[in-house]
């Protein structure tokens, strides 16, 4: 019978991982330094991707307003054309009104 040794890759007793806040200062200040330099290009990249989000917040806002602006506009040209086709509506029939009675008299 073969026996197959294996080398296990995890040690015997899991340890917790710990954020970098938990991290026990080290020996060398190489580390430190980089861990220095890794947060300062973290805080970096975050500040960057705020300031874009509220660059687009305020462009958003802005085209919101104008489509607001362009739908009043439209709503209030929707209202006087509908007027407008009342009113044209209501003289089409006086005129059909007018035309029939001028047949009526003219078939008497």
């Amino acid at each position: 019978m073969l026996t197959i040794h294996r080398r296990y890759t995890y040690p015997p007793a899991m340890e917790q991982v710990r954020t970098g806040e938990q991290i026990p200062p080290s020996s060398g200040g190489a580390v430190s330094t980089t861990a220095a330099s890794a947060k300062d290009r973290v805080e970096s990249a975050l500040s960057r991707l705020e300031s874009m989000v509220e660059q687009r917040l305020l462009a958003e806002a802005e085209r919101a307003n104008e489509l607001a602006k362009r739908l009043d506009r439209l709503e209030r040209q929707h209202d006087a054309l509908k007027n407008v086709a009342i009113e044209v509506e209501g003289r089409l029939e006086r005129a059909m009104e007018y035309i029939r009675s001028l047949l009526a008299a003219d078939q008497k």
